[in-house]
């Protein structure tokens, strides 16, 4: 009989506030940051400190959830996720939904951002490439192709008719998206370029690589003539297609590499990141303040030169009326230095410099402007935590920091309570009490570097072993930390609980193993009682003890040695019993069964072996993980084992049969611990990418020889899909410079999607035929009624074809129909001409129509069959899309005639007195400028 076993699959996931490999950004309102948590994204209410949603993808059938990588948020409540696998999710940030999935890059996605209008989602990629999507109709509508290395960023410009891209093949690129074609390719840089971002204006463009200095470059504008517009300089034929010329460059304040660079929504502050721990922001002066400044330089650099002229003056005396003569004709320069020319520097002003406490992975400006300050900046650090400044101008304060929900560093022991309501994680300087079923932390204890932990069958106390050697007595509904107690002189590597339920063993590098009892009884001087704890006996080994396990019935102490073995004694007497040797390197975790038969190690050699308590002989040896294995323990009550291993994976055993059970994916870095529950109902898992995982057993029953399969299927089609992408792509291919090409990306999806359509093709054609045979029959004598064919589920053969696109994800048609044949695209242009009929359906149809037509335009031409189809098929298709051109058309001309009726009913008077405002100002400071200047003027003549 084939024995069934019951499935674990991943719970709740918790313990990250911000993950390191993408960027944070706000949302369009400026209430909520978008912060990057592994595979998910945390959105967080900023001012009540509270993550109030999280946008999780549904768990793909293969492999572990990809990382987010990066971050856009849309002018509406739209979310754009790039991850690593080369996916793009737009998400509802209102409702928690994802709207779409679009799959176009091969790499990594480094980069995302919308056009103003939110229409136009740009994305850049490991792959090299940029892709513009259509949001609106959730496709792709073309890949960029030129750069030579990763794209580190893109931007919009010129009200989204150019992009701009960067990359670390120290170039920039201007794209036109009208002609999809490479305008411009800017060079200068030394080092690869990291960041890039445009004003609010587009007056300037700036750049950030690991050169000292920050490049700024001005942006050249077409007027409605044609013409160009920038800064008073003419163009000439050279420089037609120049849209970013030199602008400058300001000597950055760090020596670390340029990061991020980010103006805010007002386009009065630039922000320069940096991949150390500052922040720079730069103060952005309007034009007649930068001509004010400028004039100032050039007004003191005059007054040195004069001074100077008159020092050399003295010292040469028979040079003085030369030096009249000089004066004279200086006279003349106000008028020429009137209008100076604006350097970078009289722009850009150095206004403060954040530092923070640890190393900032990314920044983003509030678009919303706080009332009593310039702005407010929100910065996410690489130890698990978010900060918030506030930017005045004369400092900067740190306004909040989240920091409760996860731990600094590495998650290095989780244990659960004897009634499993609560969890205890420790870490390098904090132990945190969770809620495991909601992942709500509820207390935070500061402490040493904990290695290990045990929470006191009572879960009133726990305990936690550290680096330096100390045990330190937590008090759980106080959150407080009760007594510290020198117990070892080396760290406290393992803590295991005594079943007669009190006392304890510890085992330290300090060759020793303690045994300890612990009561709760009231110190001299104390008001209530406390849990103190005693040393009761010592039993001294030969070498480092590394893990220290006790067996049910107390009877055996398992001590694993630094010298690859595990030594057994009798708990009571310290009598050795067995010796147990095997492992090619240090055994690291251990455990004993409930029933006290079987024991399991996991080494740094990557197994793990299963030995008999009884005679200590190896039942078997299993190479268990790519990597170390880090924790192992038996399911309580069986011989179910769970090991766990730097290779991020959770593994599940059946120690009798020795057979891998299952395979949990889901970290995304080294898993340091685990803990069981008392009914094996729930594993914890903590690891190095500070999350703590939670994985359930479902009801869902499995069976080892179906999991096998699976396995061996999941490996055949993770090298196909490696042999696909490889086949034909040499490893060093230079792109064709500026090169254009299809958005989408062949998937196993679109793959499935061509075979259903062609499959469905097939069978109408066959039941068309019967359907032709049987009115040939019925017309010639009378025959039975016609029987159709069940698979098609009483549709008629048009619409059967049509219902295989139903399930084709819109950004996946392109690719879907690229793979069909010639003659099954043939057959499915037959079918367009029935399809035009249903109003919804026009748009699909156009799209079919003109794909194939693209793709197999030469053979269509050449092929005789194809005209009558062809000729069917652009009557009608000219006439239902004018039909609805016309549709559309009307309702977008009502719905504008609807504003304009409804903004003349207003009774907000002021609602344009902003800009009236600033128009006026603007005028004024204009005016104030011309008669300083002709008042100065005037001046000089007098002198002279």
């Amino acid at each position: 009989m084939v024995k069934a076993y019951l499935r674990y699959e991943p719970a709740v996931s918790f313990g990250v506030i911000a993950s390191v490999d993408s960027n944070i950004s706000y949302d369009s309102s400026g209430k909520h940051l978008l912060s990057p948590a592994l595979e998910k994204i945390g959105v967080w209410h900023v001012r009540q400190g509270l993550c109030t949603k999280t946008l999780t993808p549904s768990s793909s059938s293969r492999g572990p959830s990809p990382s987010v990588t990066s971050i856009a948020s849309s002018p509406s409540s739209l979310i754009a996720g790039g991850y690593g696998d080369g996916s793009i999710r737009i998400w509802d940030s209102d409702k928690g939904t994802c709207e779409t999935t679009l799959n176009g890059h091969k790499g990594a996605v480094t980069t995302l951002r919308y056009n103003k209008a939110g229409s136009l989602l740009a994305s850049g990629s490991k792959d090299n490439d940029v892709i513009l999507w259509d949001v609106v109709g959730e496709t792709g509508l073309f890949r960029l192709r030129g750069h030579r290395d990763q794209v580190t960023d893109v931007v919009f410009m010129s009200s989204g008719k150019k992009l701009v891209s960067s990359s670390k093949d120290k170039f920039l690129r201007v794209w036109d998206i009208d002609t999809q074609h490479c305008m411009q390719i800017v060079g200068g840089h030394h080092s690869e370029i990291w960041s890039l971002d445009v004003d609010l204006d587009e007056r300037y463009l700036v750049t950030g690589s690991a050169d000292n200095e920050l490049r700024f470059y001005a942006i050249k504008h077409e007027s409605v003539d044609g013409e160009s517009v920038n800064g008073g300089e003419e163009s000439s034929v050279q420089n037609k297609w120049e849209v970013l010329r030199h602008f400058g460059e300001i000597q950055r304040q760090s020596k670390d590499r340029v990061a991020t660079v980010q103006f805010n929504k007002s386009g009065s502050l630039l922000a320069c990141q940096v991949a150390g721990k500052t922040v720079e922001i730069y103060r952005i002066l309007d034009d007649a303040e930068a001509k004010r400044k400028a004039k100032r330089r050039v007004h003191r650099k005059k007054e040195k030169k004069h001074s100077k002229e008159a020092l050399e003056g003295i010292e040469n005396g028979d040079r003085n009326n030369e030096n009249k003569g000089d004066d004279s004709s200086v006279t003349h320069g106000p008028m020429e230095t009137s209008n100076p020319t604006v350097t970078v520097a009289d722009v850009f002003k150095l206004l403060h410099t954040i530092r923070a406490g640890k190393k900032i992975c990314s920044i983003s400006f509030c678009p919303v402007t706080p009332k009593n300050s310039l702005a407010s900046l929100a910065l996410s650090l690489n130890n698990n935590l978010l900060e918030f400044y506030s930017i005045e101008q004369g400092e900067t304060k740190k306004t909040l920091a989240i920091d409760l929900q996860g731990h600094r560093s590495d998650v290095r022991s989780v244990t659960l309570s004897s009634d499993n309501t609560f969890l205890m994680s420790t870490s390098h300087n904090a132990i945190k009490i969770w809620n495991p079923s909601t992942g709500s932390c509820l207390r935070t204890i500061d402490s040493g570097y904990g290695l290990c932990s045990l929470i006191l069958p009572t879960n009133k106390y726990g305990l936690v072993g550290t680096k330096d050697g100390t045990i330190e007595i937590i008090d759980i509904g106080s959150g407080t930390c009760v007594e510290v107690m020198e117990a070892h002189g080396g760290s406290v590597r393992s803590i295991a609980a005594l079943p007669h339920k009190n006392g304890f063993v510890t085992g330290s590098a300090d060759h020793d193993v303690k045994f300890w009892e612990y009561q709760i009884k009231q110190k001299p001087g104390q008001a209530a009682k406390q849990l103190t704890v005693s040393n009761v006996s010592t039993m001294k080994m030969n070498d480092d003890a590394l893990v220290v396990a006790i067996s049910p019935d107390a009877k055996y102490i398992a001590v694993a040695l630094l010298d690859s073995t595990v030594k057994v004694h009798f708990a009571d007497t310290f009598k050795f019993f067995l010796s147990l040797y095997g492992h090619k390197l240090p055994v690291l975790c251990m455990d004993i069964s409930s029933d006290g038969d079987l024991i399991v190690t996991g080494s740094a050699d990557k197994n793990i072996k299963i030995w008999g308590l009884d005679f200590g002989d190896c039942h078997k040896s299993i190479f268990a993980h790519a990597d170390s294995v880090m924790a192992v323990q038996f399911v309580p009550k069986t011989h179910y084992v769970f090991s766990v291993g730097k290779d991020r994976l959770v593994k599940y055993w059946d120690a009798d049969k020795f057979e891998l059970l299952l395979t949990l994916e889901g970290h995304h870095a080294d898993i340091w611990c685990l803990a069981v529950s008392n009914r094996g109902d729930f594993i914890v898992t903590g690891s190095h990418d500070r999350s703590i995982r939670l994985w359930d057993r479902t009801e869902e029953q499995f069976f080892i020889e179906e999991e096998k399969e699976k396995r061996l299927e999941e490996m055949f089609e993770a090298d196909i899909d490696n042999a696909f992408e490889n086949k034909y792509v040499s490893k060093e291919e230079i792109p064709e410079e500026g090169a254009v090409a299809l958005a989408g990306k062949q998937t196993q999806e679109t793959l499935s999607a061509t075979d259903l359509i062609i499959e469905r093709l097939d069978i109408a054609e066959a039941e068309e035929k019967r359907i032709a045979e049987h009115q040939e029959e019925k017309n010639n004598r009378n025959v039975a009624v016609f029987q159709a064919n069940p698979l098609m589920n009483g549709l008629s053969p048009s619409d059967y074809v049509l219902s295989a696109f139903s399930d084709v994800h819109s950004n996946d048609l392109e690719q879907t129909l690229l793979a069909l044949p010639f003659s099954d695209a043939l057959k499915l242009l037959s079918y367009l001409k029935d399809w035009t009929s249903y109003s919804d359906k026009v748009e699909l149809v156009c799209r079919i129509g003109t794909l194939l037509l693209q793709t197999h335009y030469n053979q269509l031409l050449t092929t005789p069959a194809a005209r009558p189809i062809l000729t069917v098929f652009s009557d009608i298709f000219h006439e239902r899309v004018k039909g609805w051109k016309d549709i559309f058309g009307f309702n977008l001309a009502a719905m504008d005639h609807i504003q304009q009726m409804m903004a003349s009913r207003s009774d907000a008077l002021f609602h344009d007195a902003r800009s009236k405002l600033l128009e006026i100002r603007a005028r004024q400071s204009k005016r104030l400028e011309e008669r300083s200047d002709t008042g100065e003027v005037k001046r000089k003549k007098k002198k002279t």
